[in-house]
């Protein structure tokens, strides 16, 4: 269905022309007209489905210019996914001017009050942050009509159901109320029976989730051969450009150390980076500076970048859903993708739930030798040589071009070029990672673990043990991610405090240049 057949305005159409968009996505066909009759709706769809303008252009299309009031609220689990979704609204409301404002942790909250005292139409934010401004009284969300809960079972697994639920009663219960969701947990549930009406429930079935664009492998490899199985696979696949999925975050830390050390242009991102860190590596790496971004599920969730052919899980995720969200990275908007999977065989169980969620068989990928790496990273590097020579031709001084010539011949002087081209010595450098706690038994048996499964599912709340985690899930990893530790990265650190902040909050308000 063409959005033109959708009920929008021509203001709306244009700015969805200017992004590219034709047709709408099977969320955005059933959730528009539904959300633009005033209808509660769950929708159950995965990361890359579209839901951002699902609910964004009929809200957009509901905005009153001239009501100054905050009249619809987005709550998203990460400062990222909060940023993104802040900038597709700003650019689909271009046209209609209206006023965007982001609130999440890690920023300044005096540069955010003052962009909600200009007026804000719509406001995009994460749970602490925001409970920050209700207790505050900085933000007045009693003229809210539509609220929208993004990448809700995230916030749960994050341990923000009691937060969720404050920001529920201090909105009007006279309200439009959207919920999106990949999974369907009882918690979930419960809000839709306890906080919203009559909702609509809408499911894009799995099969519509993992795209036939995107080629499924897996490596079987024992774990003190990880690192060394996935470079020389990098050097044989030569990604343009890559997501690369760790546990933890010390991780995420060993294996950019790690890559850097082998020679690749990687960088990493997870949740104890500053904001401002976080936002400069995620930059370069749409911009093409940076090749590889490893990173942890939730520093991830969201994530969207045109380009990326690659994904590799370096370690497999605990549950099916997440290896939905991670190669949904890849394979977009039309383009062909790869993604790799590293397994152990204590791991199979793992890939079968995969497998059985995704109805699609993933292919076994043989580990390449050291001989096809040095030939991969080769082959990249002779590309590389003309540009070297055009560069350098004039600046060599004659007579020591001329000894060489004398000392070498030929072929050895162009494989010493094409050596250094390639990087060759760093391939084979010294780096052993830190061993992780294997994964638990999935299905019980003998493990070790007796079967249960009591820790979380995103190793990016611990704190780069290795360790499955067991205490309360709420408590200690929110503060980490949205409100902050003591050390004033996050929501509530910055209450009372007048030094410079690390990082000011994006404020979009589009002028009317008449």
């Amino acid at each position: 269905m063409k959005f033109s057949e959708l009920g929008l305005t021509q203001d709306l159409l244009t700015a969805i022309e200017k992004h590219g968009y034709v047709e709408a996505t099977p969320i955005q066909e059933k959730t528009i007209p539904l959300t633009m009759a005033g209808k509660d709706v769950i929708g159950q769809a995965q990361t890359g489905t579209g839901k951002t303008a699902a609910f964004g252009l009929p809200i957009l299309e509901m905005i009153d210019n001239d009501n100054k009031d905050v009249q619809a609220l987005v709550v998203s689990p990460t400062r990222e996914l909060a940023i993104q979704t802040q900038e597709e609204l700003f650019k689909l409301g271009r046209d209609k001017h209206v006023r965007v404002q982001a609130v999440f942790g890690g920023a300044d909250i005096r540069r955010q009050i003052n962009g909600l005292n200009h007026g804000a139409h719509i406001v995009v934010g994460t749970p602490g942050r925001l409970i920050d401004h209700i207790r505050r009284g900085t933000i007045n969300l009693s003229h809210v009509k539509t609220l929208v809960l993004d990448e809700a079972d995230e916030m749960l697994n994050m341990g923000f159901l009691e937060d969720i639920e404050s920001i529920l009663k201090a909105v009007p219960d006279e309200r439009q109320t959207l919920l999106f969701s990949a999974t369907m947990p009882a918690a979930i549930k419960r809000i839709g029976v306890q906080f919203m009406t009559n909702p609509e429930h809408i499911q894009i079935a799995a099969k519509e989730l993992t795209t036939d664009l995107v080629d499924q492998y897996y490596v079987r490899v024992r774990d003190f051969e990880k690192f060394d199985v996935l470079t020389r696979i990098l050097d044989v696949q030569q990604p343009k450009l890559a997501i690369m999925f760790g546990r933890t975050k010390r991780r995420v830390d060993e294996l950019t150390r790690g890559l850097e050390l082998r020679g690749f242009n990687a960088a990493g991102i997870h949740g104890d980076l500053t904001q401002q860190k976080r936002t400069q590596v995620l930059k370069q790496f749409k911009n093409g500076e940076i090749r590889i971004l490893v990173a942890t599920d939730v520093a991830a969730r969201g994530l969207d970048v045109s380009g990326v052919d690659y994904v590799y899980n370096f370690d497999i995720p605990q549950d099916s859903e997440s290896y939905v969200h991670r190669i949904g990275r890849t394979g977009r908007a039309g383009a062909h993708g790869t993604s790799v999977t590293f397994i152990s065989n204590a791991e199979m169980d793992y890939l079968k739930d995969i497998e059985k969620l995704t109805k699609k068989r993933m292919q076994p990928l043989k580990p390449y030798t050291h001989e096809e790496a040095l030939a991969g990273r080769m082959s990249v590097a002779a590309s590389s040589v003309d540009e070297i020579i055009k560069t350098t031709s004039n600046v060599a001084d004659s007579e020591l071009v001329d000894q060489l010539v004398e000392k070498y011949d030929a072929r050895q002087l162009a494989a010493a070029l094409l050596g250094a081209a390639a990087n060759v010595e760093s391939m084979d450098a010294e780096f052993k990672l830190s061993h992780e706690r294997p994964l638990p038994h999935k299905h019980g048996g003998n493990g070790r673990r007796g079967g249960g499964y009591r820790g979380r599912r995103d190793g990016d709340r611990r704190h780069g043990n290795g360790g499955g985690y067991r205490g309360n899930r709420g408590q200690r990893e929110r503060r980490s991610y949205d409100r902050g530790s003591r050390n004033g990265s996050g929501d509530r650190s910055q209450r009372g405090r007048s030094g410079a902040p690390r990082r000011q909050s994006r404020n979009f308000v589009i002028k009317n240049n008449d």
